[in-house]
């Protein structure tokens, strides 16, 4: 226990450095609480729908509102199995607030949650860059820093959602995974175990992550029986079969429910249109009087599904690669291109002013573009240090780890499609890659050429601190 405490403890260079960015942070998670606070905090038997009606941040779920109010297993237990369960404790905190307020705290108890992880996030970047990567003192406050620049860092860590928890968890693997590289030791199965439940718990397709980790830091060990039944296989199956009793368990008698609901009040609609048709008809045949009734409840219908296919959450969909369960979710018609230099490194980096945090489930446009040229060239800036510094971090058995995770979130989301029509707030998966790989050139780099780049990467992180921060704190203002 003393050795999982420990990572946690601040050591003595990283004190004043994580202190300033959880303070920048700090006001950053502030905006959000200040702005919905009067709508949020009241005791509501309503409370889903004033959340639903009045919180609004790009494409992010206000799901755990709901949770640390009225706990429940709101999220979809399939991708998020354990999620629920980790905040039960922080449902009660805000449980006991509320008994002693008045008021339903949870925007406080999560943006608390907010702070610490985003804390975190910093403290493991800044290990990762000065023990792995091997950057000085004033170098890696400048990348670690150049991390939280980035625009959808910064609203990831605003936002009351998932991802948030799943950047420092993920950020963490990668520096226990990158100390056993350096050191030559093998991930246990302890340690693989216990980062698999908290990367898969959080986002299920991330306790893949996990396995590759082990898979780098282990080699040929990762095979052996014992490790793969135990490391792999074990927590598989009990993470699948706990999601499957979760839904037994709590979602499908609340789905059961809902439909039977809606059955009622669909039937309750009809019987209503049918008794005022037939009372101000003259018509006498009941037959006609159905048949009239029932052709108006079709056009009805039919009305509805013409004006859904018009909404933004249907516009902005694309067509999926096959029919199924899972396969729906994909998407084979968006287009790549405008995607990368829109979203992935546009949005994801630097924020668009046009539609600011809108959702492209409501009104944000699936493509939206910059207003003028000089966002592409520090764009362009951005793409090429991080591919140069994956050329030059070629032979680190580390940075390839790193950039399979990216790999494998670009696999999901370029290739297969899956939540590419907002793939910039996934960007807390796989963002982290960009500062490590461009440190990677950084450390390559010798004299005046690394004086200079140094120089260019401490510019172009006051810009996008300067840039984003001011346009968050516009948007909440």
């Amino acid at each position: 226990m003393k050795k999982i405490l420990d990572i946690f403890r601040l050591k003595q260079e990283e004190r004043i450095p994580t202190l300033v960015a959880t303070l920048l942070m700090a006001a950053l998670i502030a905006l959000p609480i200040y702005a919905y606070s009067d709508a949020l905090t009241p005791i509501s038997d309503n409370f889903r729908k004033i959340v639903i009606a009045h919180f609004r941040i790009s494409g992010f779920d206000p799901l755990s509102y709901l949770v640390l109010t009225d706990w429940g297993t709101f999220y979809n237990v399939y991708r998020h199995p354990l999620l629920a369960f980790f905040m039960y404790p922080p449902y009660l905190l805000n449980q006991a607030l509320t008994w002693l307020t008045g008021h339903n705290c949870a925007i406080y108890v999560m943006g608390a949650l907010q702070l610490l992880c985003s804390c975190y996030s910093f403290v493991f970047m800044y290990r990762i860059l000065r023990e792995i990567i091997g950057l000085k003192r004033i170098e890696t406050i400048v990348m670690s820093y150049y991390l939280f620049s980035l625009a959808y860092v910064m609203v990831t860590f605003i936002s009351p959602d998932h991802f948030a928890m799943s950047m420092p968890v993920l950020i963490m693997t990668l520096y226990i995974s990158g100390i056993c590289i350096k050191k030559r030791r093998a991930l246990t199965i302890w340690q693989t175990v216990l980062l698999f439940a908290l990367t898969a718990g959080i986002s299920l397709n991330n306790g893949l992550k996990t396995f590759m980790a082990a898979l780098f830091c282990n080699g040929k060990r990762f095979f052996r029986l014992k490790y793969l039944l135990l490391a792999v296989i074990a927590p598989s199956l009990l993470i699948w079969l706990f999601a499957r009793f979760e839904y037994r368990k709590f979602v499908w008698p609340a789905e059961m429910a809902r439909k039977e609901a809606k059955m009622k009040k669909d039937k309750a609609w009809r019987d209503k249109v049918y008794t005022q048709y037939r009372d101000t008809t003259k018509l006498t045949d009941t037959a006609q009087i159905r048949a009239n009734v029932n052709q108006y409840i079709n056009q009805k219908i039919s009305a509805k599904y013409k004006r859904d296919h018009q909404k933004a959450w249907m516009v902005n969909k694309g067509k999926p690669i096959a029919k199924g369960e899972f396969m729906s979710w994909t998407d084979k018609t968006t287009s790549r291109w405008e995607t990368i230099v829109e979203n992935l490194f546009g949005e994801s980096i630097q924020l668009h002013s046009k539609h600011l945090l809108e959702d492209t489930l409501v009104q944000r446009p699936l493509i939206v573009k910059y207003g003028a040229w000089y966002f592409y060239c520090i764009e362009l800036i951005v793409v090429l240090l991080f591919v140069c510094g994956i050329i030059a971090g070629a032979r680190s058995r580390f940075l390839w780890l790193v950039m399979s995770f990216f790999g494998f979130d670009m696999l999901l989301h370029m290739g297969l499609g899956f939540g590419i029509n907002e793939v910039y707030i996934m960007s807390a998966h796989w963002i982290y890659a960009i500062p490590i790989a461009t440190s990677c050139l950084l450390k390559r780099s010798q004299g005046v050429a690394r004086h200079a780049l140094l120089v260019i990467l401490t510019l172009l992180t006051i810009y996008l601190w300067s840039y984003n921060a001011t346009l968050v704190v516009q948007y909440f203002t």
